[in-house]
C-alpha cells in the first residue's frame, strides 16, 4: 500500500534524536536499524562511521512514518537548511515511482537517478524546482 513518509538527515546523532523521538512518541522501530557498517560498499569506513545509523524507520502518528540517517563527512556530506528533511513516496508500482521521479526532477537539480538498490528497492532522489527533496522508494511485492 502506498505511503507518505518524512525522511530526516542528522550529523552523527540519528539514534540518539530517534530514541528520543520513540520516548516522545511511545513507539517502536518499524524495521531493524539498520547501521553503515551493514551495507555492502567499495568505500572504506572508519569504525565511527561504520557504527553510524544509515537508516531508521519510527511510526508516530496514524501511520505516518519518520525514517533517518547520519550524514557522513568523508562522503562530502553537509547538513544544511534544505537537506535536512526529505519527503519521500513509497508508491505501489515501478511504473508510478518513475511517473512522480520524472515530474518531480524536471527543473529540478542534485538528482540520485532511479535505481534498484542493494536493500531491495527501487529508488530515487531529487531536489525539485521548488528546492524540495523527494525520495521515491518502491519495493516490489511481485507487481
Amino acid at each position: 500500500m502506498s505511503r507518505v513518509c518524512t525522511y530526516l538527515n542528522f550529523m552523527g546523532n540519528t539514534e540518539e534524536a530517534f530514541e528520543f523521538y520513540a520516548s516522545v512518541f511511545h513507539t517502536e522501530y518499524s524495521s531493524p536499524l539498520v547501521r553503515f557498517g551493514d551495507a555492502p560498499g567499495p568505500v572504506p569506513l572508519s569504525e565511527d562511521e561504520s557504527s553510524k545509523v544509515l537508516n531508521v524507520a519510527l511510526p508516530i502518528l496514524n501511520g505516518h512514518v519518520i525514517m533517518g540517517t547520519d550524514m557522513l563527512a568523508s562522503m562530502g556530506h553537509e547538513l544544511r537548511i534544505g537537506n535536512n528533511t526529505t519527503i519521500v513516496l513509497e508508491p505501489d508500482t515501478r511504473e508510478e515511482a518513475d511517473e512522480f521521479f520524472d515530474a518531480l526532477s524536471v527543473g529540478g537539480s542534485e538528482t540520485q537517478e532511479m535505481s534498484d538498490m542493494f536493500w531491495g528497492a527501487y529508488w530515487g532522489v531529487c531536489l525539485d524546482r521548488f528546492g524540495v527533496r523527494w525520495m521515491i522508494s518502491h519495493t516490489p511485492s511481485g507487481d
